[in-house]
């Protein structure tokens, strides 16, 4: 059995799943993730902010896109861990 946690998005941007046009991404969908591990970034003005797992698990599904505007509050990924 397993719970799902949702990661979700602290503010407005354009997402990114990876660091560089050129780069892999941080994490793909199946993989195991650690609380703190950098699984995207979301650009607001030429800035850029790290989003992080919250917990440790699986990642099973990115709800978004690379590249996609996101608003506060949306989900973009879910990580499943162990009951």
């Amino acid at each position: 059995m397993t719970r799902k946690h949702d990661v979700v998005s602290p503010l407005p941007g354009i997402f990114y799943r990876r660091p560089a046009p050129d780069a892999p991404e941080f994490v793909v969908e199946g993989s195991e993730v650690h609380t703190g591990e950098i699984i995207g970034l979301i650009e607001v003005m030429k800035q850029f902010s790290e989003v992080t797992a919250d917990i440790d698990g699986k990642l099973t599904s990115f709800y978004i896109q690379n590249e996609d505007f996101i608003e506060p509050g949306q989900v973009i990924a879910c990580i499943e861990t162990p009951e």
